[in-house]
Formats: structure tokens, C-alpha cells, sequence
């Protein structure tokens, strides 16, 4: 395979479309970086599977912790809530330094890569919960905040013509790269060697995000595939479905303009709520199914299985989204996130274990769905040249769903017991399905009726 020496100036001009958004056409992902475009999905999905046992397979380690440190339950699930809370945090201020040239891909990889190998680090070999709260909550955290960021916000940069099932399969890295670790920490790790085990898998994890990061480059500004002309009809349907489907953004938002519209806090609110669901999930569904009566390998099973579908539910949501709308496939991915919380406690208060199994992945579906389509539907929104700080603004509600969801969620759990606090997060669920229906682009009717513009602009790259 030959590549093109990207050194070399490739003539570009740039077209505007009667609503003034600019479309930098004439350059090839080759021209660019030198191979195909595909390997900005390969890479970031592997970035992505750096991080995700971090969050997916922490609480299977609860059991060896809490013996191993005599840390009690109530501050592991805290350790995961801070967690969630620093890798959200991060988000925006990543968005920003990321889009304002100071904090390059690579960089932004490798300072997520160092997080993660310090978070496991301080698992092993914390002498107090509180350098465990550090170490895994704060700088682990904000590792695998910078890692999502970015390659979440890489995809959409080079597929804004079709950016779905791209988005959503490189986020649902982030939920079944943790499959191998959920079996590891619960039928394996033990207090004679959790400490080796740990930082085996704090290694590996690292290696993943470091070696990814390694090949990220983006496009430049208002970059849009040459082979795709924004102002005429493709010949490919695929495309002309996509498109028909989830419009282009009428133009580039800026931050300070995506804040501004009700619809961004719409959708931080509705993320908010599903994302709390999700992380609730994640956080009780070991030990209530232990509480159950379940089998400690039947748990692992269900949460691995929840963790797979997870996963493979962003990426095959995101192309159902790309066929029938980002607001619509929301909209039912928040009723059935929402039902299938009251079949979680009901499949376990019957004792049914391939019920309790089905109504996992189910959970697992919805759960994972979400961000995808809430990443995708940004871009959709407000365009994708402010994508990683328009995104991170969004993202930002889980600083609070992550604490609520696992840290307040067990403080419900304690109060109402498992059947009130999964009927409470079902019918979240079910709530965030009704906000979902007011969710309306901003200037969208216009950017359904895209025409050239009579004078297009041209110019030859410097």
C-alpha cells in the first residue's frame, strides 16, 4: 500500500451552504495523514478499551478490596463515584485545550495512559482509602476523562457525513474491553495476589491507551470527505439516509452559543438521569444479585453479559440512529433502559436466573446506548469544529450522575431497600423518555434545504 507524502500542500477550497456553514473540501484522508480514514475508528476503539474495566469490572473487585484493605463497601462505592465524577469533569476543559491546538491527541492519550497505571497502582498499594481516593478517583479518573474525550471526538471529525454507528462502535469499547477483568477480579484475584493482579492490569491497560494514542491525528477545521459533495445528492443511500435522518448542523457552534440554547441543558438534564440509571446499575447489581441467592459466577456471567451488550448495543444503536434518527432511537432507548430496571429487581426477587440474565443485557443495552447518541447528536446539533467542548458541556452531567448513582444510590439502597431503588431508577428512566420527545435542533427546518451557494469560496492550502 503506497501512502501520500502529507507533507506535501494539497489544493482545497472551501463552500458554503446557504445557511453559511463552511465545508473545507478536496482533501483525502490520505492526503491528510497518509492512510485511510477507518483507522481513526481502530485506534480510538482501542484507546477506549484501555479505560473501560476502570468503571465496568471496579465494583467486581469490591469482595477483595474490602478484605484486602478493610476498606468497607460504602467507601468503595464512593472510590467509583469519585471516579465518574473526575472523568466527566474533565471533559470540557479537555474539549477546549484539545480545540484550541494546546493539548494535542497524542499528548491528551498519554497523560490518560499514566492516569490509568496510577489509578491501579494506588489499588494495590494504598495504605488508607484516602490515597485510594486520590490515586484511582481523582488521577484515574481524569486518565480515562481525557482518553474518552478524545476519542469519542476524534470519530465524528472524520465521519461527519455518517458519524452513528462509527461513534457508537468505538464508545462501546468503553464498556466490553472490561469482559476479561470482570472474570479475573471476581474468580481469580484473591488476597494472595490481588496486588500482582493489579498492577498486571494496570499495565496492560495503560500499554492499550498509550500505543493507540500514538496514531491520532485530526482533520483540519470544517474538514468533509472529498468523495461526499455537502451541497448535492449522494449516489450512496446509505449516506443520503444518514443525512435525511440526522441533517448537518445549520452551522459551527461555538460554546459560548451552544450554551445558550435550551436544548444543550435539555440534553445534559436527560443524560443525566440515563446516565445515573446506567452507573446505578453497574454499581448494585453484583451484590444484589449475591443478596439474591445467585451463585458468585452467575453474577460475574450477568455483569459480563451486561458489559458485552453494552458495548455492542452503542455501536449497533448508533447505526440504527443513522437510519431512523438520533431523537427517535433516544426516545425508546430511555423507555426500555427505564423497564428494564423493574425486571432487574423482579428477575432477582423471583429467584429467575435466565430471567435475571435477559433483564441484565437489557439493562446493559440501554445504558450504554445512551451516550453514543447524545455524542452523535451534538455534532448533529451544533456541529463538529466544537464538538469536544459542545460535548463536553453535555457530558459534564455525570459529575453529578456518577455520584448519584453510586454513592447516593447506596445510600437508597440502605433506605428503601434493592425494590424501591430499582423502581425509582425505572421510572427515571421512563421520565427521560417524555423529555426526550422536546429535543429539537436549533435552526433545524432550514438545514433540511441545503443549496450550493451561487459564489462558492476557493483557495489553495498553504
Amino acid at each position: 500500500m503506497t501512502t501520500t507524502d502529507i507533507s506535501t500542500p494539497v489544493a482545497f477550497r472551501e463552500v458554503t451552504d446557504r445557511n453559511g456553514r463552511v465545508y473545507r473540501l478536496g482533501e483525502t484522508d490520505r492526503d491528510i495523514m497518509g492512510r485511510p480514514r477507518w483507522t481513526m475508528v481502530l485506534f480510538p476503539w482501542i484507546g477506549m478499551l484501555g479505560i473501560s474495566s476502570s468503571e465496568y469490572a471496579f465494583t467486581s473487585a469490591e469482595e477483595t478490596l474490602h478484605d484486602a484493605h478493610l476498606w468497607s463497601s460504602g467507601h468503595i462505592f464512593w472510590l467509583m463515584g469519585v471516579w465518574v465524577f473526575f472523568q466527566a469533569a474533565v471533559a470540557f476543559p479537555a474539549g477546549q485545550l484539545r480545540e484550541s491546538g494546546r493539548l494535542p491527541a497524542r499528548s491528551a492519550m498519554m497523560l490518560g495512559a499514566v492516569g490509568t497505571v496510577l489509578g491501579y497502582l494506588s489499588l494495590a498499594y494504598a495504605p488508607n482509602v484516602i490515597v485510594a481516593y486520590f490515586g484511582f478517583g481523582m488521577f484515574s479518573g481524569i486518565g480515562a476523562g481525557l482518553v474518552y474525550a478524545t476519542c469519542v471526538n476524534m470519530v465524528g471529525k472524520w465521519y461527519p457525513e455518517r458519524k452513528g454507528g462509527k461513534t457508537g462502535m468505538v464508545n462501546g469499547g468503553f464498556a466490553y474491553g472490561s469482559v476479561p477483568f470482570v472474570f479475573l477480579f471476581t474468580q481469580y484475584m484473591d488476597l494472595t495476589n490481588y496486588q500482582g493482579v493489579l498492577v498486571f492490569v494496570g499495565v496492560v491497560c495503560a500499554t492499550a491507551v498509550a500505543a493507540a494514542g500514538w496514531f491520532f491525528r485530526d482533520p483540519p477545521k470544517n474538514w468533509w470527505p472529498a468523495a461526499v459533495d455537502p451541497l448535492k445528492t449522494s449516489d450512496d443511500p446509505r449516506i443520503v439516509r444518514a443525512l435525511a435522518k440526522n441533517p448537518p448542523a445549520v452551522r459551527q457552534y461555538t460554546p459560548r452559543e451552544a450554551a445558550r440554547t435550551p436544548v444543550l441543558w435539555m440534553m445534559w438534564f436527560c443524560l443525566l438521569c440515563t446516565a445515573g440509571i446506567n452507573i446505578f446499575g453497574i454499581a448494585m447489581q453484583v451484590p444484589f444479585g449475591k443478596e439474591m441467592g445467585f451463585a458468585g459466577g452467575i453474577v460475574a456471567t450477568a455483569m459480563s453479559l451486561k458489559a458485552i451488550v453494552n458495548g455492542t448495543g452503542r455501536g449497533v444503536i448508533g447505526w440504527i440512529s443513522d437510519r431512523y434518527g438520533r431523537r427517535n432511537t433516544l426516545i425508546i432507548v430511555c423507555v426500555v433502559l427505564g423497564s428494564a430496571q423493574f425486571g432487574v429487581f423482579f428477575s432477582g426477587d423471583m429467584g429467575s436466573m435466565p430471567f435475571f440474565l435477559f433483564c441484565s443485557m437489557v439493562s446493559g443495552f440501554g445504558g450504554g446506548a445512551i451516550f453514543p447518541l447524545f455524542a452523535a447528536m451534538t455534532a448533529d446539533y451544533f456541529g463538529e469544529n466544537n464538538n469536544a467542548s459542545n460535548y463536553g458541556m453535555v457530558y459534564s452531567s455525570k459529575l453529578i450522575s456518577g455520584l448519584v448513582g453510586s454513592g447516593v444510590g447506596a445510600l437508597v439502597v440502605n433506605a428503601w431497600g434493592y425494590g424501591g431503588a430499582f423502581a425509582l431508577a425505572g421510572s427515571i428512566g421512563l421520565a427521560s423518555a417524555v423529555l426526550a420527545v422536546f429535543l429539537r435542533a436549533p435552526g433545524r427546518p432550514a438545514a433540511r434545504k441545503i443549496v450550493p451557494n451561487p459564489q462558492p469560496i476557493s483557495r489553495d492550502a498553504v
